[in-house]
């Protein structure tokens, strides 16, 4: 009685898997040339038309939220600059405001790029 219920070595099993998938495929209708065709043109149809409608609303979205506002920076940091008093970074100092002022409205890796500029480096 324990031999009945004793499973097969895993081999058999295995050999057993593949032959019941074979079996089934034999089952399955398969489609015709002009049924792939037609169904795959379809597919590509909505795809397309899903990722015209999805572009469509985030341009939108993203139109309508920059006429309200919502992409507006509030700069509420300053930078400030240390620059020494040698007598050849008097010019650089000079023009350090300008680049400042010119940039309030810029971005920030901008404004860091303009500070490292005016800077002197010694070696």
């Amino acid at each position: 009685m324990a031999d009945k219920k004793k499973k097969p070595n895993i081999f058999k099993r295995i050999a057993q898997k593949f032959k019941d998938v074979r079996q089934e495929l034999k089952r399955v209708i398969w489609p015709t040339k002009e049924k792939l065709i037609q169904t795959s043109a379809v597919v590509l149809v909505v795809i397309v038309v899903c990722t015209i409608l999805l572009t469509a609303i985030g341009k939108g979205a993203g139109w309508i939220l920059e006429k309200v506002g919502f992409y507006d920076q509030v700069n509420e940091t300053t930078v400030t600059e240390t620059i020494p008093s040698d007598s050849s970074d008097a010019s650089a100092s000079e023009s350090a405001p300008a680049e400042s002022s010119s940039e309030a409205s810029g971005s920030a890796s901008t404004e860091a790029s303009a500070s490292e500029e005016t800077t002197p480096s010694e070696s």
